[in-house]
């Protein structure tokens, strides 16, 4: 991440908005795995791991596919054309990679396990993601500081006028954006098979690609 970011830096890619974030985000959520505040240390990690690879398949198609999901379409294609605002490239990087990568990522670290655990190992499962919402929380300052201000100066008086109500409202939004992931994976994980899966992503992925039109006019 940190490779690709300062490559678009450097050329000035609008996609380095929405990575800057990501990065930041990851930095403190890896960070808070060495401090030992999850239940279970390697399940996040390998859901970590899962979601960078989304992440990059969005960029190359991936070694195994040759479909860029249309949700990074859009937002990939807006941040190389330069015309939309850093905040939008950010919403709809954030939409992309929260309201369709992650329920396709949940739905992979949790689908060998899922039908023989319990509600009490569900419960846990989903304790340890929602933990990340914390860590959002305290990283939103930072990224409102070193990724969206530098490029929006404007933000920075907004955010001295406001308060910590700016912050507060993207912190609701994200949380209700992942409270929603998790019932749409746990919705896909209980699909009888591989045909009824795909109808459900197939929606999934209309749904973000209208969100993202909307975020993007």
């Amino acid at each position: 991440m940190a490779g690709q970011l300062a490559d678009w830096d450097e050329s000035h890619d609008g996609r380095a908005v929405f990575l800057g974030c990501y990065l930041r985000m990851t930095e403190a959520v890896v960070a808070a795995v060495d401090d030992g505040r999850f239940r279970d240390d390697e399940w996040v990690t390998e859901l970590l791991d899962r979601f960078a690879d989304h992440y990059f398949d969005s960029i190359d198609g991936g070694a195994e596919s040759h479909r860029i999901p249309e949700p990074w379409v859009l937002a990939h294609a807006a941040a190389v054309g330069a015309d939309a605002h850093p905040l939008q490239l950010l919403l709809a990087g954030v939409n992309a990679h929260i309201n369709y990568d992650l329920v396709l990522t949940l739905f992979e670290v949790l689908q060998g396990e899922w039908i023989d655990h319990d509600d009490a190992q569900r419960t846990s499962r989903r304790a340890d993601y929602e933990i990340i919402n914390d860590i959002i929380a305290e990283t939103a300052d930072l990224v409102q500081d070193s990724v969206l201000a530098p490029r929006a100066p404007w933000l920075a008086l907004a955010d001295r006028a406001l308060g910590r109500w700016d912050e507060r409202a993207a912190v609701r939004l994200l949380s209700g954006w992942r409270t929603q992931v998790w019932r749409h994976a746990s919705e896909l994980l209980d699909e009888p098979d591989d045909r009824s899966r795909s109808r459900r992503v197939g929606r999934l992925e209309r749904q973000c690609t209208r969100r993202a039109t909307w975020l993007l006019l």
